[in-house]
């Protein structure tokens, strides 16, 4: 893919890297339509243990919509299509079975910012600036990222967030618990790359289990969430991945 570039290594982490440097990574709507036909597909890859998104570059993640391009369609079927679009692609991009990583590398605004809450963990650059700035352009975010911003740091900080519209810088994220770790400028990548091979070195199941079950408290009723932690307990404990474990820490001892 010219626009998306996926590569799956052979510890079986995939890094998707958006790029299109020229434009800041901004996406027009073919590489919208690339992106949105790339995630559902991963649901089924059974070789892969940890996504990665990044940008290609120095200088941003995704810097949302390409408006050069996306201004050629200026109707309200053509929005409806474009956010149907992206906004089923994070849908799947959050249901993935494994842990997303957003390895921020620059600018994330606006439909890049929306992008980066869909992923299930995110590390900056020192330098890195993330902006919900969608109101400086007459707009609500649209692709789910209201929503999910307002899941991470409750309704009137969420409220406050979209009002502003101002790109905030990587201290301020981690102050706001938004992003997981502010990392020096330039390596991002290198330290999702280093915490997606510490998550690889463990079963998938188990991986993908501690995920599933986290995703229950968000969706579910608490005692129904509840219930599906205790499901997945009893056959991870008669597992081989426990029972060598086991037997390595009474070896230990």
């Amino acid at each position: 893919m010219s626009d998306s570039l996926l590569n799956i290594h052979d510890d079986g982490i995939a890094v998707l890297t958006f790029n299109r440097p020229h434009a800041r990574n901004a996406l027009d709507l073919d590489t919208m339509r690339r992106f949105a036909e790339l995630i559902p597909s991963l649901a089924v890859e059974s070789g892969f243990r940890v996504l990665i998104l990044t940008g290609a570059g120095e200088a941003a993640f995704c810097s949302g919509g390409d408006l050069a391009d996306l201004s050629q369609y200026p109707s309200v079927e053509d929005a409806a299509s474009m956010i149907s679009l992206m906004g089923d692609a994070l849908l799947s991009l959050e249901h993935l079975p494994v842990p997303v990583i957003a390895a921020i590398n620059g600018y994330a605004l606006g439909g890049g910012s929306e992008i980066a809450v869909a992923c299930d963990l995110r590390i900056v650059d020192q330098q890195a600036w993330m902006g919900f700035v969608q109101i400086r352009l007459g707009l609500t975010p649209g692709w789910g990222g209201g929503q999910r911003l307002m899941r991470l740091v409750g309704y009137a900080k969420a409220l406050e967030i979209l009002l502003e519209g101002r790109p905030m810088h990587a201290d301020e994220l981690l102050a706001l618990r938004l992003v997981n770790r502010v990392v020096p400028t330039g390596t991002a990548l290198h330290h999702a790359l280093d915490f997606a091979r510490h998550i690889a070195q463990f079963s998938p199941d188990v991986v993908r289990a501690v995920k599933r079950l986290l995703q229950a408290g968000l969706n579910e009723e608490y005692e129904d969430a509840l219930q599906d932690e205790r499901s997945a307990f009893p056959p991870l404990w008669a597992a081989e991945a426990h029972l060598k474990a086991v037997e390595k820490f009474l070896g230990k001892r």
